[in-house]
């Protein structure tokens, strides 16, 4: 059974838990179907804003698909949130992402 069908078969049982969200979307991103993965990480972050990793990986998502307007913004709420949550090794790496695609 591939990774992907594992995942939404443990989801189903806790569609709840953004740890597998996520997983689910960087197995997606290791398949290639993009779109998908930006959707799961967007429902994430949606539903819990404080779900720091999400915000990295999406705006890298947008930025390799070239839509560097939007990671941008991503970039910036994700250094948001983790100002808010205290989490300094996120919003470094954040910041870091941010000042290479945008200087």
């Amino acid at each position: 059974m591939d990774r992907i069908t594992r995942l939404k078969e443990f989801l189903q049982a806790t569609p709840g838990d953004n740890f597998l969200k996520h997983a689910l979307a960087l197995e997606y991103i290791k398949v290639g179907d993009d779109k998908t993965a930006r959707t799961v990480f967007e429902e994430i972050l949606t539903q819990d804003p404080g779900y720091i990793g999400s915000y990295y990986h999406l705006a890298k998502l947008l930025e390799r698909t070239g839509e560097t307007e939007a990671a941008i913004q991503w970039y910036e709420k994700g250094m948001t949130a983790a100002q808010k949550a205290g989490d300094k090794h996120a919003y470094g790496e954040l910041r870091s992402a941010y000042e290479e695609l945008t200087f």
